[in-house]
């Protein structure tokens, strides 16, 4: 079944070719200005072009598991929700609103609920009357959380792979890993075209995969640990690096007076590119970062205890965002 994959390429290729020059001959295109980086008008369907290719796998492959078909196909309506947002520019309200329609329709109605975070020998943490309203946060959170790192070149793709390929790791079962391989095959499409390989028409993922991605990934860390199949404080440590970036920044915005909602160049990948003077470098260091901190996290699981690995999480997160504030007050005395 694998050479399929080989086809389902070269026709994310085709897909991603044909909406880009559409996109381009229709001015569905991010104009730049004074609080971007990038100097050219450029597509912003690359997120688009990554939810049809895989709405189109299901068709194309035999998934059994109806529960991962269905995440694929809820997310292309938010996806949907996205570029609308990056044609018309909605209001946070708007935005918000509009996410939660798809996210309370699996929550609800396809019981995607997250029931607890885990069985940490000595306690459970079951969420009881708060699933509901808890897992609505926790969605709302994370899909934002990963439009937070959707700011220069490549950095929310491979923080969305360094992910996915944690999930491989952790749940060794073919049909899921299979899943992840047709997740990752247009996102790694999307690259060439993100960083005009051989060049092909740039393309930015836009709010619609942004909010494609973070969506996908929360459902299937639900879909994990609610089966049971990895135990939450690991599926945690594999978005750590978004759960620290997205909490801190926040906190140390709302700290600041400063409105958490409105962009900004206080990102990571904003400090570490104007370090570096490197996108290759800022991607590399933040791949990396999520990686350590999952490496960490996973021996101290395997090593020691869940509950040390979670009291570790909130540990390493303290840190995290002393370190953060830190470097916040060094800018303003600059």
């Amino acid at each position: 079944m694998y050479y399929v994959l080989i086809v389902y390429f070269f026709l994310s290729l085709i897909l991603f070719y044909s909406c880009a020059k559409i996109s381009y001959k229709f001015g569905l295109v991010d104009i730049p200005d004074s609080r971007k980086i990038h100097s050219n008008a450029t597509a912003y369907t690359g997120g688009i072009s990554i939810s049809i290719s895989c709405v189109l796998s299901i068709l194309l492959f035999q998934i059994s598991t109806n529960n991962l078909n269905l995440i694929l196909s809820i997310a292309f309506l938010i996806c949907i929700i996205g570029f609308i947002d990056d044609r018309f520019d909605l209001t946070v309200g708007s935005k918000l609103s509009l996410q939660i329609i798809p996210i309370f329709y699996l929550i609800i109605l396809e019981n995607f609920a997250l029931n607890h975070l885990g069985d940490y020998y000595y306690f459970k943490l079951n969420l009881g009357s708060f699933v509901v309203p808890f897992t609505l946060l926790a969605v709302l959170f994370l899909i934002n959380a990963f439009n937070y790192f959707d700011g220069i070149d490549g950095t929310l793709s491979f923080a969305s792979i360094s992910v996915l390929g944690i999930l491989f790791f952790l749940f060794p079962d073919q049909e899921f890993r299979f899943f992840i391989l047709i997740i990752l095959i247009p996102l790694s499409v999307f690259l060439c075209f993100n960083f005009s390989i051989f060049k092909l028409p740039k393309m930015f993922l836009g709010d619609g995969g942004s909010l494609f991605l973070g969506f996908v990934i929360s459902f299937l860390l639900i879909y994990l640990g609610n089966n049971d199949l990895v135990h939450p404080i690991l599926l945690a440590w594999s978005i750590a690096i978004f759960v620290y970036e997205f909490l801190s920044i926040n906190l140390i915005r709302l700290k600041n007076n400063k409105n958490p909602f409105k962009a900004g160049h206080d990102h990571l990948h904003h400090v570490l590119l104007k370090n570096t003077n490197s996108i290759f470098l800022t991607n590399l260091y933040i791949v990396m970062i999520n990686i350590i901190l999952f490496l960490i996290g996973y021996f101290t699981f395997i090593l020691i205890s869940n509950l040390v690995s979670l009291i570790l999480f909130i540990s390493i997160f303290v840190i995290f965002i002393i370190l953060r504030n830190n470097f916040a007050e060094n800018l303003k005395n600059i």
